[in-house]
């Protein structure tokens, strides 16, 4: 007899050690008190298992269960003091029913009175609590044998779990109200911080573009002329619509005139319009873009490229706000808001006598200047993002790009800057054999780039001829191989490397690049490594010489 009771007292504390480790393992309490009452079924023998917590609408509901199908838990709601369950929640009292088959008070909504019915089966529930506050009930039935026909120890064993569970029910309605607490506050301060700006058709969360967002937003509103400045494929024009967005002229019209697509005469008529005989095959009068932007914005674009009689010209407009259409005599009155862009060197252009000074001192009132593409490289991932979606919208496809492809195109130079970043999207999801776009999707990494030709000319702006800045070539100091990286025990680089030699060094760099590439076996990654520059700039220096790469 006392061993029998040794060894259920080691059993009851192996259970509760079990259970405890269980409930302190997360604070997920729907997985852990499923797995503790799995324990507890396991381990004494109990046929079912149960733990009902009251909801905030006030009945009680069953949580979890352990040896009941889901329609059967989902049986398990009882109102405040209504069947066993009910009674042990509103005295907070456990109850032991010996037999439930013969307790008018056991509900048996599961059917538990029904599954064995020549047996007995006895039911037990206790209390939840914590901090003196009754929070749910767990309840147990299990078969009555000759050698297990006293309740007292299962109570015990009951109880202790009962109490372990209202302590992690405690400890997990605490951290949720924490977290709770945490995320008000969250939302109440991202409320309360400056939010991020943005404007209709243009991408960018970078600080250069939130500073160009932040002056436009400013400006708009004003009648004040807007010089925008930058290379050519920043995004000029958007800018200069989201200006005329923004603005009080808004519901007017939006006239856009490129500068450099037009000879001088064409663009006097455009801008000025013409009267019916002005010149030949003007067989009728004409409106020009000015009064056309009546009320309303007028861009002009490339406005560095206009010839210096026509800078008289638009500059006498711009002071007196009235013009003559081509071959007219009668001044014209208009009220037009002036948006210009050019991606050339105004102010050198004014040094050397190219752009008239006066007319660059009326249009530089409100300067903006539009940062590159690799200046603010931060913004690639989401215009990607917004060129693929396009893509695949236009085109049905279904085009993902991939960690290892954003690396490439953050990487890139962009000479021409968002267009050409939008043309390459394009270009390499067009030729995509898959719907994922890696690294080894662009044609950069074959040296197919054309546009690499572009990234070590040093270019004044976008018109002016540029100059080749010499990519230096300059072969490895020699190391030596018993403490070189990679070296084996025998001296000699491993994985293909390639020793330095300094007494058939050619002079020139062609003869030098050609040297190299057969050093290495035509491997250009080895070869840069010998001539100590990067495998992009070996790339580079082969196109530049039209050294063709042989394939073996």
């Amino acid at each position: 007899m006392v061993s029998m009771h040794h060894e259920r007292a080691s059993i009851e504390l192996l259970t509760v050690y079990q259970v405890s480790k269980i409930l302190g393992s997360s604070l997920d309490v729907h997985k852990t008190f499923r797995e503790a009452l799995n324990v507890l079924v396991s381990t004494m023998g109990w046929r079912r298992a149960s733990v009902i917590l009251q909801t905030e609408e006030g009945p009680l509901c069953g949580m979890c269960s352990v040896g009941l199908s889901r329609e059967e838990s989902a049986k398990l709601t009882f109102s405040v003091g209504e069947g066993i369950v009910g009674r042990v929640f509103s005295s907070g009292v456990p109850m032991v029913v010996p037999d439930i088959s013969a307790e008018p008070m056991f509900l048996n909504r599961t059917g538990a009175a029904d599954q064995s019915p020549e047996e007995t089966i006895a039911y037990i529930a206790t209390p939840i609590k914590a901090n003196r506050h009754t929070l749910g009930v767990l309840a147990i039935d299990r078969t009555v044998t000759t050698r297990s026909g006293v309740f007292d120890e299962d109570l015990r064993l009951l109880s202790m779990v009962a109490s372990l569970m209202g302590q992690n029910l405690l400890l997990h309605r605490g951290v949720s109200a924490e977290q709770g607490r945490l995320y008000e506050e969250a939302r109440r301060l991202s409320k309360a911080l400056k939010p991020v700006l943005q404007l209709d058709m243009a991408i960018g969360s970078s600080p250069r573009m939130q500073e160009v967002f932040a002056e436009v937003h400013q400006v708009a509103p004003t009648k004040t002329t807007v010089l925008l400045r930058g290379e050519s494929g920043t995004g000029k024009e958007v800018i200069a619509r989201a200006v005329h967005n923004l603005s009080p002229r808004k519901d007017e019209a939006f006239v856009r005139v490129n500068c450099a697509a037009l000879t001088e005469s064409l663009l006097e008529s455009e801008l000025f319009g013409h009267e019916k005989g002005a010149f030949t095959g003007a067989v009728g009068s004409r409106k020009g873009r000015f009064e056309m932007a009546h009320g309303g914005t007028l861009f002009l674009d490339e406005i560095g490229d206009i010839s210096p009689s026509f800078q008289a010209k638009l500059l006498r407009v711009l002071q007196e706000k009235e013009f003559e259409r081509v071959g007219g005599s009668n001044p014209i009155k208009v009220d037009v808001r002036l948006v210009m862009a050019t991606n050339r060197n105004l102010e050198k252009m004014v040094a050397a006598g190219e752009f008239r000074a006066d007319l660059y001192y009326r249009i530089n009132v409100v300067s903006i200047f539009l940062p590159p593409l690799r200046e603010r490289r931060e913004d690639i991932p989401l215009m990607v993002e917004h060129f693929l979606s396009r893509f695949n919208r236009e085109n049905s496809r279904k085009v993902k790009v991939t960690p290892r492809a954003l690396k490439v195109l953050t990487s890139c130079y962009w000479p021409g800057n968002v267009r050409e970043l939008e043309n390459c999207v394009e270009r390499t999801a067009t030729m995509a054999l898959n719907e994922d776009l890696t690294d080894l999707s662009f044609p950069c990494h074959d040296n197919r780039c054309l546009t690499q030709v572009l990234h070590y000319i040093d270019r004044e702006d976008a018109v002016k001829p540029g100059r080749p800045i010499s990519i230096p070539i300059t072969e490895a100091p020699p190391r030596d191989p018993a403490s070189a990286y990679g070296a084996s025990e025998y001296g000699q680089p491993q994985d293909g490397g390639v020793a330095v030699a300094s007494d058939d060094k050619p002079e020139g760099e062609r003869d030098r690049l050609i040297w190299a590439m057969e050093k290495c076996g035509w491997v250009q990654a080895k070869a840069a490594r010998l001539l100590n520059i990067t495998p992009r700039q070996m790339g580079y220096a082969l196109q530049k010489y039209d050294i063709e790469v042989r394939k073996f």
